[in-house]
């Protein structure tokens, strides 16, 4: 099963203030100006999406109303969430802080029937937590996923075992998990628009389109061939954080000053669990959805706020360089960090080189040591308490921090 409240962070508003039910509503942004980070149903109908200019959401739904969010209570209501979901199985695949997959194989025999299962999952949040959940059954991860989302908003679709083909058939490929605007523009310029066309095209032919990996990946999973079981608990792939920027012309101020605050996220988390990595990825997206993504695999594993930053702006400006437009402009930078491993202590190096992106060098430790100092000062003063320049004033940005850390997940 999957299960996805629906509108989490609009529907906890409208909870906690029952003025808002019912209204168009918009958390973060304003009339003039910043981003809006979630809408509720009521204003999706008018167009508003999050990521949207607050600006830009008024224009389309001049009744919305704009609240700052309480970003103390979506992890507490959220958990309470999942409690009821571990009370029907403990087998509880979190990946965001607002879906999850659960694998209820072994409690039919106690609670009944996926469908019946399914009812009491959204009743009791409903009751118990006053929000709306929509939950699909099937048996796959990703059919159970494509079948949450048709559910919604508060529905529950059970998609039966001899029923996968026909279910699928009619749906867009948009619904697919992995299926971006890019890959469905790429696939619909070949005709292909419902996931029943993917499945019978042929797998050479969309990895020809989408590339070898995610194309094979997609096809298989167009036939609901997709073996992956729900896993309770796994270590970290990767550690990212990404900003969106609405639009703007790429200054080198202003990427070095978006990747530093993004660097120092994605550090400070990795060394909160004594982790370091050796790829680098940056992800630039430019207006019109298209993104570019570089990426750099380093000898040994680092960590180093200051050394990340400055090997995500090389591969940005590698990316931006390459479309050759010196008008292009930008609405997101992201960087992840992978080839993950657990660093304890770092061996210190022989003088013969002084290169920053080996830890044990002798940069490379002063900047260790510089970001242990640091992470000190935060965990006793607050975050704020201490920062880089560049990337303390890009934390001044219209998306609030509490939002972003709810957002991101090690992967």
């Amino acid at each position: 099963m999957h299960a996805d409240l629906d509108a989490f962070y609009a529907s906890v508003e409208q909870l906690l203030d029952p003025a808002l039910r019912g209204r168009p509503v918009a958390v973060g942004g304003s009339a003039s100006g910043g981003v809006v980070l979630a809408a509720s149903y009521e204003a999706k109908d008018f167009g508003v999406s999050g990521g949207m200019a607050g600006w830009r959401a008024r224009q389309l739904c001049p009744t919305l109303t704009f609240v700052r969010g309480h970003f103390s209570e979506y992890p507490r209501l959220a958990g309470e969430v999942m409690d009821i979901l571990r009370d029907v199985t403990p087998a509880v695949e979190r990946i965001s802080i607002d879906e999850a997959f659960l694998d209820v194989s072994g409690s039919t025999h106690l609670f009944g029937s996926p469908a019946v299962i399914g009812v009491l999952i959204r009743t009791r949040v409903r009751d118990e937590i006053g929000l709306a959940i929509s939950v699909g059954a099937a048996r796959t991860k990703h059919l159970a996923k494509v079948a949450s989302q048709v559910a919604k908003p508060n529905g529950l679709v059970v998609v039966e075992p001899d029923n996968e083909r026909q279910f699928l058939e009619p749906l867009p490929v948009g619904l697919m998990w992995g299926v971006g605007p890019v890959a469905q523009q790429r696939l619909a310029e070949q005709g292909i628009h419902t996931i029943g066309q993917l499945a019978r095209t042929p797998s050479s032919a969309v990895e020809r389109l989408l590339g070898t990996a995610v194309g094979a990946k997609l096809n298989a999973l167009a036939l609901n061939e997709d073996p992956r079981r729900v896993v309770t608990s796994a270590r970290a792939r990767s550690v990212g954080a990404q900003s969106a920027l609405g639009r703007v012309r790429p200054t080198p101020e202003k990427v070095r000053a978006v990747l530093a605050h993004l660097a120092d996220r994605v550090a400070v988390r990795l060394r909160a669990k004594q982790h370091a990595g050796r790829t680098i990825t940056v992800r630039v997206r430019f207006t019109g959805m298209r993104s570019v993504t570089r990426s750099l695999t380093l000898p040994g594993p680092v960590a180093a706020t200051l050394t990340l930053t400055e090997i995500a702006e090389q591969l940005a400006w590698q990316a931006i360089v390459d479309e050759r437009d010196t008008h292009t402009e930008i609405s997101l930078l992201a960087i992840s960090v992978s080839n993950l491993s657990t660093v304890h202590a770092t061996q210190t190096e022989l003088p013969l080189s002084d290169d920053p992106r080996r830890a044990g060098s002798a940069t490379g430790s002063a900047r260790s040591a510089l970001d242990s100092s640091m992470d000190a000062v935060r965990r006793r003063f607050g975050p704020d308490a201490v920062g880089y320049l560049p990337a303390a004033l890009a934390r001044s940005g219209s998306v609030p921090d509490d939002f972003r850390k709810l957002a991101e997940r090690d992967l």
